[in-house]
């Protein structure tokens, strides 16, 4: 009798572990498959982020308008900071604007020192699947006088939080 008390302990342990350890790995694999799906559902990589656009040819003394889109492929609301962005009045050199020789515009907009962290009055949400687009004449900030090719590239996005990949090319062309 004192043999088998020892031997059905031990039969008790062992099937009591294996229980335990079954069940935990059946609720492992049904996270792991809810973040499967939830993967499955957001293409990975994607997050809000910015395009910009203007005209290929511009006469000289005209407008130089840039188109400013910022979107949100996701499925949830996202926000970003509006400094440094066409989404605020001038108050940065948030992009730069050169000839294809290198030599830069010179910006001659207004440069704001402000207090960090920005305020909760300074974030512009997007809707999911949304985008939210303006236009901003480039000649108010930016010396761009004489005709030749530029590039604008954008270099705000560490404080935006919105990536621009590419940059645009336009012709400023005597009229």
């Amino acid at each position: 009798m004192k043999s088998i008390i020892p031997l059905l302990s031990v039969a008790v342990l062992a099937f009591s572990s294996c229980s335990n350890q079954t069940s935990t790995s059946s609720a492992r694999k049904v996270k792991e498959d809810a973040a499967t799906n939830r993967a499955w559902k957001r293409p990975v990589g994607e997050k809000i982020y910015a395009a910009m656009q203007i005209k290929s040819s511009i006469k000289a003394g005209d407008s130089v308008k840039l188109k400013f889109t910022v979107y949100n492929p996701t499925d949830s609301v996202q926000q970003f900071c509006k400094w440094h962005t066409p989404f605020e009045p001038l108050m940065s050199k948030y992009l730069d604007v050169k000839e294809v020789n290198g030599e830069e515009a010179n910006y001659k907009g207004a440069m704001a020192k402000r207090m960090m962290p920005p305020p909760a009055s300074s974030y512009q949400k997007v809707n999911p699947g949304d985008s939210l687009a303006i236009e901003v004449d480039l000649l108010k900030g930016y010396a761009i006088q004489k005709p030749g090719k530029y590039v604008i590239t954008y270099n705000g996005e560490g404080m935006s939080g919105l990536v621009v990949k590419d940059s645009i090319v336009f012709n400023y062309v005597k009229p």
